[in-house]
């Protein structure tokens, strides 16, 4: 990275990070390590990880007692992080909701994009549908956890369907079509792009992890596709942390899923290859990833279409010749619903949301980092809290809690991204 050769920052001499010094790397043992990285003081550190990490803070109450804090974070400068968050407050009949989320890309960024942008979006949408449905009476919390997994499925339905209506009969209709006729409808840039907008959404997937919370924050809602984390942090009457997951993940490791989608794939026993659906991607729940879950046509006719002649298409083939009955990835959210108390003297909570990549750079050690982190929040003046962010305490926290450490993850030079992407949103409850 360019700023190893910076004389400019006052932070002491380079050092060499072995391969074992980065929490939750993507690195592999035969690289070249040790690696140099630039040894930066506290402040100097802090800075340049806040700087890195595209933080973003709502109030939701004037006192600050319920509010979000939320980060983006990717060391690499030559790569752009394919993971969002949203943090919106969502005006209703009068009533204040709060949404918060995050969305770990793949493939990507142009998907995981629209979703972090419309999400809010069409969780109102259907919100304001079922409160005027009920007028003055409060929804159940049964059918807004109905309603926010509707609203998720109908979100991911439209991806595709979208692109469909570009051409009249849909799927069937383009074995009538030639290359050069479906990609002119496709091409379109020259005129708007609208077109190539919608297919391009198509390659590309994110999974999704949404919370709302109603507004007598009495009741949470979690919806989750794929595998961020949920986690509820809550202050015991030992004045001691309890650090509870709330959400399980959507993949290979989660034998439940694994018996779902080979349930519901009889008869196919490559439907899951090697941990992965099709043998070809992690998640079994994600938003977009529309190869699997249309049926081959749809790629092969419309996506391979979409840049002709520039990309090969032999790993698309590797998964699409065991793409019998699809979908093979699902768009409906786990939605569970967890009670609030709102009085003053309940005891303090933080709902954390996070990408794996936060996962991975916890590792074994997730519970205690969380703990030391909420020990020390509890510790901090109501002024220290609004200056500091608690995501970036909490990713802080994780990359070691000490300048060194941190240093090593910011100012390696390398070419290629050594973490994953992290994004974290910490809500107060």
């Amino acid at each position: 990275m360019d700023g190893i050769s910076q004389c400019s920052w006052d932070a002491g001499p380079t050092s060499s990070a072995s391969f074992g010094d980065i929490p939750g790397n993507l690195c592999s043992p035969t690289d070249d390590w040790p690696r140099p990285f630039r040894n930066l003081n506290h402040d100097d550190a802090w800075d340049h990880l806040a700087a890195a990490s595209n933080l973003h803070s709502v109030k939701f109450d004037p006192t600050g007692r319920w509010r979000a804090d939320a980060l983006n974070f990717q060391p690499c400068a030559k790569t752009s992080s394919q993971d969002r968050y949203a943090v919106q407050q969502i005006h209703i009949q009068g009533r204040v909701w709060t949404l918060s989320a995050v969305f770990d890309g793949h493939l990507g960024s142009h998907t995981v994009e629209h979703v972090a942008h419309h999400m809010p979006i069409i969780v109102r949408e259907h919100l304001e549908l079922i409160t005027q449905k009920h007028g003055d009476r409060v929804v159940p919390p049964p059918l807004i956890a109905d309603m926010f997994a509707m609203a998720i499925r109908a979100f991911d339905d439209a991806i595709a369907n979208d692109v469909l209506e570009l051409f009249p009969g849909g799927l069937s209709s383009l074995s009538r079509l030639s290359d050069l006729q479906i990609q002119k409808v496709l091409d379109d840039q020259l005129s708007g792009g609208q077109n190539y907008t919608k297919a391009r959404l198509c390659l590309y997937g994110t999974t999704a992890l949404v919370a709302l919370v109603d507004p007598d924050h009495q009741n949470l809602w979690l919806a989750n596709l794929g595998d961020c984390q949920g986690l509820m942090v809550s202050e015991t009457d030992q004045k001691a942390w309890n650090v509870e997951v709330l959400t399980r993940s959507h993949n290979g490791e989660n034998p439940l899923e694994v018996q779902r989608v080979m349930n519901e794939h009889p008869g196919e026993p490559e439907c899951i290859l090697d941990g992965r659906v099709l043998g070809a991607i992690a998640p079994f729940r994600c938003l977009g990833d529309t190869p699997f879950k249309q049926p081959p046509e749809f790629t092969r006719r419309i996506l391979y279409n979409l840049y002709p002649g520039q990309h090969d298409t032999s790993p698309w083939e590797e998964f699409l010749m065991r793409n019998h009955t699809p979908p093979y990835i699902s768009s409906t959210p786990e939605v569970t619903h967890y009670p609030l108390d709102p009085s003053p003297r309940a005891p303090r909570r933080y709902l954390i949301l996070c990408s794996d990549g936060f996962t991975d750079i916890c590792g074994t050690n997730q519970h205690v980092i969380v703990d030391r982190w909420a020990r020390a929040a509890a510790c901090s003046s109501s002024r220290e809290l609004d200056e500091k962010s608690l995501a970036l305490r909490l990713l802080w926290q994780a990359l070691g809690n000490d300048p060194t450490s941190v240093s090593r993850v910011l100012t390696l030079n390398m070419d290629s991204p050594w973490l994953d992407d992290v994004s974290i949103v910490v809500q107060c409850l």
